[in-house]
């Protein structure tokens, strides 16, 4: 019972990897897409008040409403690419 041989997964091939739909690069993308629709999240939060009796203008603020949206549609808009982008190899 506890002579079971442990065996290696077996080694990605050559022809295995030029049939892959995606290449290390695209996720490379990917990623760089996804940390950009983070940032524009993380841009848009905040702004709100403390006190519910007192209007904070601090939410319509140039970051909030103009460079967060930016980023985020930037960011999937990336992604599309990051996804459609094929390799020369």
């Amino acid at each position: 019972m506890g002579n079971k041989k442990k065996t290696a997964a077996p080694a990605v091939t050559e022809e295995q990897r030029k049939n892959m739909p995606l290449g290390m690069k695209n996720y490379k993308l990917m990623l760089i897409g996804f940390a950009v629709i983070v940032l524009g999240f993380v841009l848009m939060a905040g702004g709100g008040s403390d006190d519910p009796n007192v209007f904070n203008e601090g939410m319509f603020s140039f970051r909030r409403i103009t460079l967060a949206p930016i980023l985020v549609l930037g960011g999937f808009v990336f992604e599309i690419y990051a996804i459609m982008h094929k390799s020369k190899e």
